[in-house]
């Protein structure tokens, strides 16, 4: 019985494949890096090629922040909690996590917050009283929304 054959892929390969992987989608430094365990390489061409993805642009911190930010509010409707715990997850910093937050201007927050929850109040089949008011501030609590603004909207939608 023969033994499945293993390809060694050139560095350049390596290169291009991730160049690949990088433009297909922004990446964060993080993901790149599990991304290059999955060769084998020495940890010195490791360093070569995050050094080479950074030059070129395929890694780009702020850039990935930005677009992650838009991308998670606009079509997962999640808070600036749970995309601040994300990107903190992915090792973001501290700077490029306020830059991010800049591109959800305010009103059109409230404007997919309100939208959200009342399609969500909506939803739920209990009657008043607590047990549906716990499901809507569960729901927008795990979406990351402010717990300030959960109250003041069940607040209005339960009178």
């Amino acid at each position: 019985m023969e033994s499945p054959k293993k390809t060694t892929l050139t560095t350049n390969e390596i290169i291009s494949k991730l160049e690949y992987y990088c433009s297909y989608q922004d990446r964060c430094h993080k993901e790149v890096e599990q991304k290059l365990r999955s060769f084998t390489l020495l940890p010195e061409l490791k360093e070569q090629i995050i050094v080479h993805l950074i030059e070129n642009k395929y890694i780009d911190e702020e850039r990935f922040s930005k677009s992650f930010t838009r991308g998670k509010h606009n079509y997962k409707g999640w808070g600036k909690n749970r995309i601040v715990q994300e990107l903190k997850f992915r090792d973001i910093s501290k700077r490029n996590i306020d830059l991010a937050l800049l591109e959800l201007p305010n009103d059109i927050y409230l404007a997919n917050f309100h939208a959200l929850a009342e399609k969500n109040w909506n939803a739920i089949k209990e009657r008043k009283g607590q047990k549906k008011n716990k499901k809507f501030v569960d729901f927008l609590l795990r979406k990351g929304y402010e717990t300030s603004l959960i109250f003041e909207k069940l607040k209005q939608l339960d009178n």
